[in-house]
């Protein structure tokens, strides 16, 4: 049994499967969700499901938080009734995907109060996160980092990169490569199918290439197979490629690709019911430029 305390706030897709995973590792665990219905199924795996937020972080020496964006993070992070609950010295660190501004504020702001803070977003989906193989981006101080390796590490792959701000920041890097690779493979598989190769096996040859990637095999099969069921949801796609431009106007930089990948899908979110299907359905905001039908 893990001897620290782990709270897990915000249980959805991606937070249900990375509680069972701390659970799995031996982590006495709390969780909370605003549906409390989502958190319900984890006590099956040990966790101890609350109905508040003061509840579930009560005792805890780590606080994890998986929520939608930075506001909802801060909405708590800045509630005295949360933070007065918190056990003293204890760690928060926020999972999500949010603003390094934001990353830095909350880091401030626990800091006052005497809690360590980590920016540690991830990547990997929800096979990831099922797995335990998810890849963590962490900034903050380092002795911040080695207290939360072990929780992190039930979770996936850990890698401490910079100060508070730094995991934020390789979050919306990752999340640029993501958006421009789904929007090229979206071509990639259109520009075969209506070309007479066979999709799967164009993928198979292109296994192990230059060409290679998780979303090519992943997210190119659910474009062939027209199987957009949520796994990454586009609103969120679309939430980080604005966290993204925000960024990179702050720094006074032009990114031509994801300006141009951030406004397709605005208009699959906004114009064509996209927000909550998967990332990868980019696809069919292709199929209508071109005018093919799904």
């Amino acid at each position: 049994m893990q001897n620290q305390k782990i709270t897990l706030l915000g249980t959805g897709l991606m937070g249900a499967p990375m509680s069972r995973n701390i659970a799995k590792a031996g982590f006495p665990l709390a969780v909370w969700n605003r549906s409390r219905s989502k958190a319900e199924p984890l006590s099956e795996a040990g966790a101890t499901v609350h109905d508040t937020v003061p509840e579930a972080v009560e005792n805890a020496d780590i606080v994890i938080s998986m929520l939608a964006d930075g506001i909802v993070v801060g909405s708590l992070v800045n509630d005295s009734a949360v933070t007065g609950a918190m056990k003293a010295g204890a760690l928060w660190i926020d999972m999500s995907s949010a603003k390094p501004e934001e990353a830095r504020a909350q880091a401030a702001h626990l800091s006052g109060l005497g809690f360590q803070h980590l920016d540690a977003p991830v990547s990997g989906g929800t096979k990831g996160a099922e797995a335990g193989t998810l890849a963590i981006m962490a900034g903050g101080d380092a002795d911040a980092f080695a207290r939360a390796e072990p929780v992190l590490n039930a979770m996936g792959r850990p890698v401490h990169v910079g100060p508070t701000g730094s995991g934020q920041l390789a979050k919306l890097a990752n999340q640029a490569i993501v958006a421009v690779t789904i929007a090229a493979v979206a071509e990639a598989m259109l520009l075969v199918q209506k070309g007479g190769a066979d999709p799967a096996a164009v993928r198979a040859a292109l296994k192990g290439g230059f060409a290679d990637s998780t979303i090519l095999q992943q997210h190119g099969a659910r474009m062939t197979e027209g199987n957009f069921a949520p796994g990454g949801l586009s609103k969120f796609q679309l939430k980080d490629l604005d966290n993204l431009l925000n960024e990179s106007g702050q720094l006074g930089l032009k990114l031509p690709v994801s300006e141009m990948t951030r406004d397709r899908f605005a208009d699959f979110v906004e114009n064509m019911d996209g927000a909550d299907k998967d990332h990868s359905g980019l696809y069919l905001e292709l199929l209508k430029r071109n005018g093919v039908t799904a």
